[in-house]
């Protein structure tokens, strides 16, 4: 795939080009101010964390998009910013992980005909140790306040009940970042809108000028929730083999007609589409008896096409694998250079995870009876004013009885004929002298303590059996036995990610139908 050649643009084309295809844009009149004089400047920065994939050509395409339009394009490798978001990347893999960064990006740029001549490559760390800068770090910390960083960085560092400083200086950073590298705008995710805005907020107290920002809407995964490198099965890798992306897409969510948080649209709609020449369609392989190939001219047609059902998931798919296959193979063979090779061993080492074992067995989430389970009825414990005492049909001859501490977080009308998720297995235990058959699993926070029931799939079936991607069940019907404390050992690992969802180590809480598991508001909460 090839971009288009640069040609004569007036301001209003340069604009439309540099918004197209945007969630959202702050400060639009600023960046018509500048193109009617000269190009815009415009810097993206990526935390060297995690191993890049597919999603990157989501800004990637747009990079494309600033240097048709004759914009000054900056990337910034934010390694520093990398080692404050808790716990992303050890200092000592940083400069390694620059590196891979650096030549995979590169590659990806090259892949979609982007000449990197065309572009300033920086890292964090070759100004953000300055001496005028770590002042103005000074200068920042002291006209802002707790909650704003906290909330500025909300939805990008990674969120514990106790964080370190390290993540409250990461928006303070990042807002600096615009003024040292000298641009009009920066371009980010729109996950990222709140630390713009605090940039632009913050950025005039220390007598520098509030710069445009450029957001991208946010691609959802493979799975259907955010895209994310520590979630292996939402994401393709840059360097998967052909086998592999096949292999991941047909297990990637593509409910037919549903074009609401689908990832395989949203890949076309935001890499494919925008990288395909002038007189290029977007081509669909299908059988005859299938109704032959399809041609899409515009992203609009082929939403539609698919929404109405005239399009098949599996054909779908078919044709993204080879778009996909297309963008990654030159990044392939880029890395069969045995020096990158080495590159991402040390970058990425592979970790040797530890596992708990019970009698010489593994312990692992299959050893976990985990059903779907409805209310049908309710009250309020007796003798104890913060329980509900609950009958839940869970698929078996009689409603179990469950005790659960949920008074003071689910008012007792949205527990009524509720859905939930229960913990099946666990020892019968007598709560304020009622035994309580099992649990129901919630996702929690402290300071402030906030509790909340796990939402279920709509198509999910009382009785049936929830389970964790990639692990087969052991005797799920088997009591756990207390003193071995599986359900322990196994419960720390347990919790929302970034997008809500439930998971274990990674791996989501899922039903027979991939259906998935979240809570409405807690990200990165313990599920207990």
């Amino acid at each position: 795939m090839v971009i288009a050649n640069n040609m004569q643009l007036s301001a209003e084309q340069k604009y439309d080009l540099i918004t197209r295809n945007l969630q959202e844009v702050l400060g639009e009149e600023k960046i018509k101010t500048i193109l009617q004089e000269r190009d815009l400047k415009i810097y993206w920065g990526t935390a060297t964390t995690g191993r890049p994939h597919v999603a990157y050509f989501v800004p990637m395409s747009k990079i494309a998009d600033f240097l048709r339009a004759g914009a000054e394009v900056t990337i910034l490798f934010a390694d520093l910013h990398a080692y404050l978001d808790n716990m992303k990347a050890p200092w000592e893999l940083l400069a390694l992980r620059v590196q891979y960064y650096e030549h995979s990006i590169k590659s990806m740029l090259k892949s979609i005909g982007v000449s990197i001549d065309k572009l300033k490559f920086e890292k964090g760390t070759n100004f953000e140790l300055s001496k005028e800068y770590t002042l103005d770090i000074y200068r920042l910390s002291s006209v802002i306040t707790e909650h704003d960083a906290k909330k500025a960085g909300a939805e990008v560092v990674k969120q514990v009940d106790h964080p370190l400083v390290s993540g409250l200086l990461y928006p303070g950073l990042q807002a600096l970042d615009e003024e040292y590298l000298k641009v009009d705008a920066q371009f980010g995710g729109v996950d990222q809108r709140k630390i713009f805005t605090f940039a632009e907020k913050y950025l005039p107290q220390l007598g520098y000028q509030k710069r445009a920002h450029l957001m991208n809407p946010m691609v959802p995964g493979l799975t259907g929730s955010k895209m994310s490198s520590s979630e292996e099965e939402s994401k393709i890798d840059l360097l998967d083999s052909p086998a592999s992306v096949k292999k991941k897409l047909s297990k990637a969510f593509c409910e037919p007609g549903n074009v609401d948080n689908n990832g395989i649209l949203s890949f076309i709609k935001h890499v494919i589409f925008p990288l395909l020449k002038s007189d290029e369609k977007f081509v669909i392989l299908r059988n005859d008896e299938n109704g032959g190939d399809l041609k899409f001219d515009t992203y609009a047609e082929l939403e539609e096409c698919f929404r109405t059902m005239k399009l098949h998931p599996a054909d779908l798919k078919s044709a993204v694998e080879g778009y996909i296959n297309r963008l990654l193979e030159p990044i392939r063979k880029t890395f069969e250079d045995p020096v990158l090779q080495k590159l991402v061993e040390k970058a990425y080492p592979v970790a040797k995870k530890q596992n708990s074992t019970v009698n010489d067995v593994e312990i692992t989430p299959g050893h976990l009876d985990i059903r779907i389970g409805k209310i049908v009825e309710v009250s309020k414990h007796p003798d104890a004013d913060s329980l509900y005492v609950e009958k839940i049909d869970l698929g078996e001859e009689k409603p179990r009885t469950i005790v659960s501490g949920l008074v003071n977080f689910v008012p007792i009308d949205e527990m009524k004929n509720r859905t939930v998720v229960v913990l099946c297995n666990l020892k019968p235990a007598k709560m304020r002298g009622i035994e309580s058959q099992g649990m129901v699993l919630c996702a929690s926070v402290d300071e402030p303590k906030r509790v909340e029931l796990l939402e279920v799939p709509q198509d999910a079936v009382v009785g049936e059996q929830v389970f964790v991607e990639n692990y087969e069940s052991v005797k799920p019907k088997e009591m756990l036995n207390p003193k071995k404390k599986i359900w322990e050992k196994l419960q720390v690992d347990l919790k929302t990610n970034s997008d809500c969802v439930a998971q274990w180590q990674g791996n989501n809480l899922t039903t027979k139908n991939g259906g998935v598991f979240k809570s409405k508001s807690l990200k990165g909460a313990p599920i207990k």
